[in-house]
C-alpha cells in the first residue's frame, strides 16, 4: 500500500476543510489548526519517502524557520500584516524557484516535460519574489505608493516576456547550456519588479492576493518537478484560492484584473486635476461637540480604515460601542472588500477586540442602512468613502463601489491630517454640509469622546 500518496490525501482533505473553517471568525483558529495539521503530515510522509537524507541539515532548517517565525508572531503588529503577508509570498515563491534550479542542475537524463515544468517554476517563482518584495516597499513606504511608470513600460513588458518564452525554447532543447538557465532568473526577476512597480497603492489589496496566487501555482509546478503529488495539490489549492480572492477583489473595485495590472491607478489623477485641483472647505469639531451628536442619535455605522490599525484602535471603538449600546442605539460596521490594505484586513481588527461578527456588513448589506443612519462614524477610511467614484470619470477611482457614508444624517470623519488616500486622491466627503471632521489619532479621538459621552 502506498502510505506517501495515501498521507497527502489525508493531508488535501485538511487542508480543504481548513479553508473552509477560515471562513469565519469562530471556526477560523481552528481551521488554522487544520491546516497545521495537514503540513505537517505532508512533510512527514515526504521525508518518510526519501531515502538517505541529511536528517541534521533538515532539523537545523526546521529550527531556524521556527525561530524566525515566532520572532515574526510576537513582534509583527497588525497594521503590519499586509507587508509580512507579501514577504511570506515573496518567500514563497523564492523556495519553489530554488528547489527548481536545484533540480535542473542534478539532472543527468532530463525530458521534455521536466524541464517545461521546471522553466515554469523557476520563472513564476522568481517572479513571485521580485514583486512581493516591490509590493512590501510599497507597502511599508520603501518605495512610492505612486505609480512609478516609464514610457512604452507596456511594450517592455511584453519583450521580457517574449524574451522569455524564447530563452524557456532554447533551454528546452539545449538542456545543459546554463547561460539560457541564467537569462531565465534575470528576466523572470525583472518581469516581478516592471510588471509591480507601475501598480497604485490604491490596488495593493489586489496586488497581494494575486501574488498568493502566483506562490501557489510556482508551488504546484515545483510539485510536477519533483513528482510530489502532495506540493502539486497543495500548491493548487492555494493558486485557485488566491485567484478567486483576486476575483472577489477586483469585483468589489469594479475594475479587471487587467485593468489593475496595466492601469497605473492614480496616474490619471495627477495628470488630469494637476493645478486646478478644488479645495474644499472642512468642518472641524471637537471630540465634546461630537459627543451631543451620538447622544441624540438611534443609529450608527462604524466604518473602519486603515486610520484605525495604524493608530490600534480597534479595542476603544468597541467600548465606544459598547457605552452607547448600553444607552439603547443600535450599532452596525460596514466594511468594505478592500478597506485596509489586504483582504479581510478590518474583519481580523474587529474580531480581535471581540466585536460581534453579526454587526460586521459588508457593502452590499450596508448600503442600504446609510438612508435612515444618524451617524456614520469614519475612522481613517477615505477612498472606501470618495463619492467621487460615483460621478467623477476622470477620478482614478471612477466607477468603484463606495460605501454610502455620505446619505447619513450627519458624518463624523476621523483623519490624523487632511492628507490624500491611498490612492493619492482628494476626497470631496470632507466639504459635504453633513460632514464634520474630528482630527486626531484614532484611538485618542475613541477614548477622549468616551469620556466625554460618560460626562453627558
Amino acid at each position: 500500500m502506498d502510505y506517501t500518496n495515501l498521507s497527502y490525501v489525508l493531508s488535501s482533505v485538511l487542508f480543504i476543510l481548513g479553508i473552509k473553517k477560515l471562513s469565519h471568525p469562530k471556526t477560523a483558529r481552528n481551521g488554522n489548526l487544520l491546516a497545521f495539521i495537514a503540513m505537517f503530515i505532508a512533510i512527514i510522509a515526504t521525508l518518510i519517502s526519501y531515502d538517505q537524507l541529511d536528517y541534521k541539515i533538515i532539523f537545523i532548517g526546521i529550527a531556524i524557520g521556527a525561530i524566525i517565525g515566532s520572532i515574526f508572531a510576537v513582534k509583527v503588529e497588525m497594521t503590519q500584516m499586509p507587508q509580512m503577508v507579501a514577504i511570506f509570498n515573496g518567500f514563497g515563491g523564492a523556495a519553489s524557484a530554488l528547489v527548481a534550479a536545484a533540480e535542473y542542475l542534478d539532472l543527468s537524463q532530463p525530458s521534455t516535460f521536466t524541464l517545461t515544468t521546471i522553466v515554469l517554476s523557476i520563472f513564476i517563482g522568481t517572479l513571485t519574489f521580485t514583486g512581493s518584495f516591490i509590493a512590501f516597499g510599497k507597502l511599508q513606504g520603501f518605495i512610492s505608493g505612486q505609480p512609478i511608470v516609464f514610457s512604452g513600460n507596456q511594450l517592455f513588458n511584453a519583450l521580457i516576456a517574449i524574451a522569455l518564452v524564447i530563452t524557456g525554447y532554447f533551454l528546452i532543447q539545449s538542456p545543459y547550456d546554463l547561460n539560457y538557465f541564467y537569462i531565465i532568473i534575470g528576466l523572470s526577476a525583472l518581469l516581478g519588479i516592471t510588471l509591480t512597480i507601475p501598480i497604485g497603492g490604491a490596488d495593493m489589496p489586489v496586488v497581494i492576493s494575486l501574488l498568493n496566487s502566483y506562490s501557489g501555482i510556482a508551488a504546484s509546478a515545483t510539485g510536477f518537478v519533483l513528482m510530489n503529488n502532495g506540493l502539486i495539490i497543495s500548491g493548487a489549492l492555494v493558486g485557485a484560492s488566491g485567484i478567486i480572492l483576486t476575483s472577489i477583489m477586483c469585483k468589489g473595485m469594479n475594475r479587471s484584473l487587467a485593468n489593475v495590472i496595466f492601469g497605473a491607478m492614480g496616474l490619471e489623477q495627477e495628470s488630469s486635476t494637476s493645478g486646478n485641483t478644488k479645495q474644499v472647505s472642512v468642518k472641524s469639531y471637537s471630540t465634546e461637540e461630537a459627543a451631543m451628536i451620538f447622544d441624540a442619535a438611534e443609529k450608527v455605522i462604524v466604518v473602519p480604515g486603515y486610520g484605525l490599525a495604524v493608530a490600534q484602535a480597534q479595542h476603544a471603538v468597541r467600548e465606544v460601542a459598547e457605552f452607547l449600546e448600553n444607552k439603547g442605539k443600535k450599532i452596525l460596521y460596514a466594511i468594505h472588500p478592500v478597506a485596509g490594505r489586504m483582504p479581510g484586513h478590518m474583519n481580523v481588527l474587529l474580531a480581535e477586540a471581540n466585536i460581534p461578527y453579526e454587526q460586521l456588513k459588508d457593502l452590499d448589506e450596508i448600503n442600504s442602512e446609510f438612508e435612515d443612519c444618524d451617524v456614520a462614524l469614519v475612522l481613517g477610511a477615505n477612498d472606501v468613502v470618495n463619492p467621487a467614484a460615483r460621478h467623477d470619470k476622470s477620478s482614478p477611482i471612477f466607477g468603484m463601489p463606495i460605501l454610502d457614508v455620505d446619505k447619513s444624517r450627519t458624518v463624523i470623519i476621523n483623519k490624523r491630517t487632511m492628507n490624500a488616500g491611498f490612492a493619492g486622491i482628494q476626497n470631496e466627503l470632507f466639504g459635504f454640509d453633513n460632514s464634520i471632521m474630528v482630527f486626531g489619532d484614532a484611538k485618542d479621538m475613541l477614548q477622549q469622546l468616551l469620556k466625554d459621552l460618560k460626562d453627558l
